[in-house]
């Protein structure tokens, strides 16, 4: 199981770091991605590790903003978030699957349930 947190509001211009928690996961086993779902718009991919540290940003949006990092130890995988916009508004999911990174959603599961982050001021 996935357990994402750390969402809430923020004011533009803002920082955030959202925690994906893996239980009965391990992370020497599965890659873990991040993704959101803006409203009215489909769910997407942002960035993933993979169970060798490999990171790749599938998001333009997010380029330069985000980045992403893990815990092996913690069994955690963190999505620090810089220079929010309000575009940035949605629920935010961690997802996992075996070992690599893939950019489409279908190729991940388990998910946990999200977390909302609201930029706005």
């Amino acid at each position: 199981q996935l357990q994402a947190s750390g969402g809430g509001l923020v004011q533009p211009g803002g920082s955030l770091t959202l925690s994906c928690t893996a239980s009965r996961i391990s992370l020497d086993r599965a890659a873990i991605g991040w993704f959101r779902r803006a409203p009215g718009k489909e769910r997407e991919a942002l960035l993933c590790v993979s169970t060798r540290g490999n990171k790749i940003t599938y998001a333009d949006a997010v380029k330069g903003r985000f980045t992403i990092s893990k815990d092996n130890a913690k069994s955690t995988v963190y999505l620090q978030m810089q220079s929010l916009k309000p575009e940035d508004t949605a629920v935010y999911y961690c997802a996992a699957r075996p070992y690599s990174c893939e950019g489409h959603r279908s190729a991940y599961d388990p998910w946990g349930p999200g977390t909302l982050v609201t930029v706005s001021s």
